[in-house]
């Protein structure tokens, strides 16, 4: 059993992590089991670096607001604004916070920097991206940014007469922003206004807005450019999003959870699907988004099962899509001890170094007679590999002690 399992580990290196994927795919996610952990960050950023300079990957994308990232993505393809700027202003979740964070991007402009210099073609300078809907744990963002945006793209450059509404229409509409980010709204669906007679309407907009841009495809695309095009699909696709999540934050079911992580999930998915469009990419969150099969959680009204955005971008990418998990051993500031040596976790933690790439698969083969136990964690921001599942992915990062 040992020999079987020190045969799955190799060494955390983007070359180890190739060698278990049948080609290149078009999205590489790797998952974290929990958040703010400066050591899985710098493993990620790292890991990240040896794909973009080995594989050629363009496109690095963390959970974190798809809108905010834009300022993000400025930085570090053209140095509008300063690091500091972009650290404030490019990230939810207070994710701009993290030194791991803050050292991705400052690679990020660096690398774009020396392809300048070196004269390589714009096409391989390195983007990032959130792909995270503008969604707080508590609430949901106003759809105003998202839907002045789209409309101002348009009317710019349609025949008037084609747009649905005007500006000012929209602006009505909307109202007061903060009658859609109140945080009660996410615990008492009566405090929402995501199902009252405006929301409504501004949901057919919506939806009229992102149709008339997709009609006019061939004329914006020769106006302006294809990524300003692409930016505003980005402004679409959120506006629609963010309408939908708050008609559902007003529901009254029994399936009203269900309903809003299935939609955050549903955002995340349709952005990593437009960034495959774009070209290879990197993708960093939690495992519960990224994973094949199905997610779950215990929320304040009881068990939530959903499709995460993994399993629906495998969906339509089938091999071009590729998961790798990260376990860990220990977090002991959090109460994370040495996991019990029936688990999975136990297992790969008797192993010598404190990093490795496992190939999953191979790993499940060898663990099948054995039957791991799960693992239970303390903490509730740390989530175990689940024994059950570890064939769905196509290889684990293993980190030993989270320092």
């Amino acid at each position: 059993m040992a020999a079987d399992i020190k045969d799955a580990a190799h060494a955390v290196e983007a070359a180890a992590v190739m060698r278990l994927l049948p080609a290149r795919p078009r999205i590489l996610a790797l998952g974290e089991p929990t958040h703010g952990e400066e050591t899985l960050l710098e493993v990620r950023n790292e890991l990240f670096r040896q794909l973009v300079e080995q594989q050629g990957y363009r496109t690095i994308a963390i959970e974190s607001d798809c809108l905010k990232g834009l300022a993000v993505d400025d930085y570090v393809t053209s140095g509008t604004g300063t690091l500091d700027e972009a650290m404030e202003h490019g990230f939810s979740h207070g994710w701009g916070a993290f030194e791991g964070n803050r050292e991705l991007v400052r690679w990020m402009r660096a690398h774009n920097v020396r392809a300048d210099r070196d004269d390589r073609p714009a096409s391989e300078r390195l983007r990032f991206a959130g792909f995270d809907g503008p969604l707080e744990i508590t609430a949901a963002a106003s759809p105003r940014q998202a839907l002045t945006a789209l409309h101002g793209y348009l009317a710019a450059r349609v025949d008037a007469d084609l747009l649905p509404c005007t500006g000012e229409t929209l602006d009505r509409l909307l109202g007061a922003d903060d009658r859609w980010t109140d945080p009660a709204a996410m615990t008492d669906p009566a405090r929402s206004v995501g199902q009252s007679a405006d929301a409504a309407r501004l949901r057919l907009l919506a939806d009229d807005l992102a149709a008339l841009l997709d009609t006019q495809t061939p004329h914006l695309i020769t106006a302006t450019s294809r990524a300003e095009w692409d930016r505003a699909r980005l402004y679409g696709r959120t506006a629609t999003g963010l309408l939908r999540y708050h008609h559902w934050m007003a529901d009254l079911s029994p399936a009203r959870m269900t309903r809003l992580v299935s939609v955050r999930d549903q955002m995340m998915a349709h952005n990593l699907l437009a960034l495959a469009e774009r070209g290879p990419a990197l993708v960093h969150a939690n495992n519960g988004h990224l994973q094949r099969s199905r997610s779950a959680m215990r929320m304040w009204q009881g068990p939530v099962e959903w499709w995460s955005a993994g399993a629906l971008v495998h969906a339509h990418l089938g091999e071009e899509y590729a998961f790798v998990a990260t376990a860990l051993g220990t977090i002991r500031h959090q109460g994370v001890d040495t996991p019990p040596p029936d688990t999975v976790e136990g297992l790969l933690y008797t192993l010598p170094e404190d990093r490795y790439v496992i190939d999953a698969r191979r790993l499940a083969t060898a663990l099948d007679a054995t039957r791991p136990a799960p693992r239970e964690s303390p903490w509730f921001g740390y989530a175990p590999l689940d024994p059950a599942r570890l064939a769905d992915s196509d290889g684990i990062v293993f980190v030993k002690d989270v320092s």
